[in-house]
């Protein structure tokens, strides 16, 4: 009979102990359900607030400008800004901005970043090609594919009219493969041709600038040979010349004449040089 006692009361005990467990476990439930909803909502609003979103600008104008400046501006708008490129001009400053994207004036989110393009404080190094008997529209388009110039067309009476005759570089010749920096001019000497032409007077080139020396030889059909450089000169157009070769007089004054066609080699500086009208010898002065 105890025994029996014993174990009811245990039945009884369990069945208790299993309606509240039961209870519990489903309040635990919804009470996880509903933390879980609360920090997914939290989530959404805090990466709403992170991520500004909604918030958005027009991208402010920074091409044309200094890095350093383009940097602040961006900056001080809430963007973000990166060097992703750099090209070489040697026709605007160091540094400044040449591209930016997203474009000027482009609206998107703040915290965005600006990929900028900037121009190279150091220019490219280009190796010189042989140019030597190419004719004169197909040199300027290779020197111009790698980034040189054409500084001056030097003509010269040759079979070879409208060829390459020499490539130069402050009155000095190029080998092929000398380094240059991009954007160096380069001097091209072209075969003119030869005809037979009339005999004239040297003319007197002495206290002319190269640019008007030019001009007075092309009338005349006379042609520049070798120019040099007086370590002053930094723009060859307007330069003097100080010294010509032919001269247009002998030692004894009297005038020398040359054919059509044929070439003066001249001196340049960035002095012009002073005339005695009493003196009649280049060489005097």
């Amino acid at each position: 009979m105890k025994n029996k006692f014993n174990f009811a009361f245990l039945k009884q005990k369990l069945t208790v102990f299993n309606s509240i467990t039961s209870r519990s476990f489903w309040f635990n439930l919804l009470v996880a359900a509903v933390l879980s909803l609360l920090a997914i909502l939290f989530f959404l609003w805090g990466l709403d607030f992170i991520t500004n979103h909604g918030e958005a600008k027009k991208v402010p104008v920074v091409k044309g400008k200094d890095i350093h400046e383009a940097i602040k501006i961006l900056e001080s708008e809430g963007f973000e800004a990166e060097v992703q490129d750099s090209v070489y001009y040697d026709s605007i400053p160091h540094l400044q901005v040449t591209r930016q994207l997203p474009e000027p004036g482009e609206l998107v989110k703040v915290n965005r970043v600006i990929y900028l393009t900037v121009n190279k404080v150091v220019p490219p190094i280009i190796e010189m090609p042989n140019l030597i008997g190419q004719s004169e529209a197909g040199a300027k388009v290779i020197l111009q594919a790698l980034g040189l110039k054409i500084g001056h067309y030097i003509m010269k009476p040759d079979f070879a009219r409208g060829s390459v005759l020499q490539q130069l570089k402050d009155g000095n010749e190029i080998k092929p493969g000398t380094e240059l920096n991009m954007g160096s001019a380069v001097d091209l000497v072209i075969g003119a041709g030869i005809e037979e032409r009339g005999e004239m007077f040297v003319p007197d080139l002495i206290g002319m600038t190269y640019g008007e020396a030019k001009s007075l030889l092309e009338q005349n059909d006379i042609f520049f040979g070798a120019i040099a450089f007086d370590p002053d000169v930094k723009d060859t157009a307007t330069a003097y010349i100080y010294k010509q070769n032919p001269s247009a007089k002998d030692e004894e004054g009297a005038p020398l004449k040359m054919n059509s066609g044929q070439i003066i080699d001249v001196y340049l500086s960035k002095k012009r040089p002073i005339r005695d009208s009493v003196l009649t010898n280049q060489n005097d002065y």
